[in-house]
């Protein structure tokens, strides 16, 4: 026999996909619970067995329908069990599962669905008053509604529940696919311009899931209960159905009730032991639950020990320690509907183990650190790499196995993606020694002020660390000896009135120099959000022009 020094991998060709994720968990998991609330707020439980067999009844009920390998198959759903089972479904059949944004105008809803080729829409009965606002404008092949109130479906429409009842699963057998094949997508917030779409593949959203599982991230077990107060039209909520139904995690589904008190009885019903959601909805459930405190005193209790991951927006710092205060931890993730979303987390690394208290909150409102798999580099106007040194600035910029390289239909364009295939984030950022991402503003925020930039976050993370600050948005208005100068639109907390005296005085304790501090303050009722719960700095442009 002749020596050879040639040699090749001996590991299986198996393609990853989603529908291993459905299979496990109808086999390991059969008894584990998901719990739904209703829109007359009870509670209705299913287990992962039932999950399974209806999961299977939906892909068979759609390739019935036609669908085929490639279609998109849309939702207009909130979160419950229905909208987890077309999760894996609507893959499992070979199509495309495409989340639309309850929040957006009916006009704007109809553009995406058409862009995206909807052929199949299922909708909850209880926004069947939105989709007549836009039937008129974009046409499905076929509209299935879930009685998620328990009324009667229009007689027009077909039923989700009578249709999964009727269908024949026995025999169902999952469409071929490789492991690059579409899963999913989801369209940009579309700030700037029209929305643009996602797709994620069978590969990406595996990856995806076993990395934000993993210990210093959502730390997943089996024994967790997770509340996933994210919208499941948001960045497929995160990623987090897909992690949940990999482990047979109990999820426990808000459904259309997110306002902090309704939560917070969920979480007495339902104590979670993670639970995911936006900065907006944690800082009210902080200040209803703080208040309660001397008003109805013993009402709620927060889980002892619960675990959060907090995204979507900058997380103050001010927001992280109210919560400590009560036992529960918050950690900040950056991402965007591009990196699926999970690109950085705040964790707290064992370097910081013996790190002074305020060190600890001071890092956990950065944006953290790259999740594994994932490349970044902070890009500066010269076209260098910044070092990281958590001095030097520049664009953010990623890429990754979970990571979009281009948009649906749409022309790759230097201005979201570098001539060597990273992916532009438009955020501006520092890495320091340690590697914590620090943002400190999207290009478009920043402000140019005699030739020195102001970064609109942290002005806003300070500001709302004042006790008297309930939500603080800044935005750059035009100065004609400046060029820019910062204008802080300001939400009151009840009872309070800081005066701006002494607004200037807390934001120069917090370090900013004079310069930096804004002029001028508008007290306004609530501050403006995008239909992913983020501040919409271009509706205050808008109010303040000048």
């Amino acid at each position: 026999m002749t020596p050879t020094t040639d040699v090749s991998s001996t590991m299986m060709q198996v393609p990853l996909s989603l529908n291993h994720f459905l299979e496990r968990a109808g086999t390991l998991f059969p008894s584990n619970e998901i719990v739904s609330r209703l829109p007359d707020k009870t509670l209705v439980k299913h287990s992962y067995g039932q999950f399974y067999d209806r999961t299977r009844r939906l892909a068979q009920g759609l390739q019935n329908l036609g669908i085929n390998k490639g279609d998109r198959v849309a939702t207009l759903c909130w979160n419950h069990h229905a909208h987890l089972e077309c999760y894996f479904g609507i893959p499992a059949a070979g199509g495309v599962m495409h989340t639309l944004n309850l929040r957006l105008s009916a006009e704007e809803i109809a553009w995406i669905a058409n862009d995206a080729q909807d052929k199949v829409l299922i909708i909850d009965d209880i926004l069947l008053p939105l989709y007549r606002q836009f039937e008129h404008l974009y046409s499905f092949e076929k509209v299935i509604v879930f009685p998620f109130s328990g009324a009667d479906v229009p007689s027009d429409l077909m039923d989700y529940q009578q249709w999964l009842a009727s269908t024949e699963a026995s025999g169902f057998e999952y469409a071929p696919h490789a492991e690059d094949d579409p899963v999913s997508m989801c369209y940009t917030s579309g700030t700037t311009g029209r929305p643009k779409g996602v797709v994620y593949s069978h590969r990406s959203t595996v990856l995806h899931t076993l990395v934000a599982s993993l210990g210093d991230f959502w730390s997943l077990r089996g024994t967790d209960v997770v509340l996933p107060v994210t919208p499941m039209f948001h960045a497929n909520s995160w990623g987090i159905p897909y992690g949940a139904v990999m482990m047979g995690v109990k999820l426990v589904f808000p459904g259309p009730h997110l306002h902090p008190e309704d939560i917070l009885d969920l979480m007495q019903l339902e104590p979670p032991t993670l639970s995911l959601g936006v900065p907006t909805i944690w800082m009210s459930l902080i200040q209803t639950y703080e208040a309660a405190l001397s008003t109805q005193p013993g009402r709620w209790k927060l889980p002892a020990g619960m675990r959060s991951l907090v995204g979507g927006a900058a997380v103050p710092e001010a927001l992280i320690r109210a919560f400590d205060k009560h036992g529960i931890w918050i950690l900040q993730g950056w991402g965007m509907t591009e990196t699926s979303p999970v690109c950085t987390i705040s964790y707290p690394k064992a370097e910081l183990r013996d790190a002074p208290m305020d060190e600890r909150y001071r890092r956990a409102a950065m944006a953290g650190i790259p999740v594994p798999l994932v490349d970044l580099r902070i890009r500066t106007d010269q076209g260098n790499d910044a070092d990281w040194d958590g001095q030097q600035v520049g664009e953010l910029q990623v890429r990754g196995p979970f990571i979009t390289g281009s948009y649906h239909h749409v022309p790759v364009q230097d201005d979201k993606f570098s001539a060597d295939g990273w992916l532009r984030t438009g955020d501006v950022a520092s890495v320091d020694s340690m590697g914590f991402v620090r943002i400190t503003d999207r290009t478009k925020d920043l402000i140019k002020s005699g030739g020195e930039w102001i970064s609109s976050v942290d002005l806003e993370n300070a500001l709302m660390a004042h006790p008297g600050i309930a939500e603080a948005a800044v935005i750059a208005v035009p100065d004609e000896k400046w060029s820019e100068r910062p204008l802080a639109c300001v939400v009151a907390k009840p009872g309070h009135a800081p005066q701006v005296v002494e607004l200037a005085a807390h934001l120069m304790k917090m370090g900013f120099a004079k310069w930096q501090v804004p002029d001028r303050y508008e007290w306004i009722a609530a501050v403006p959000r995008t239909s992913t719960g983020k501040f919409y700095k271009l509706k205050l442009r808008e109010m303040f022009p000048k």
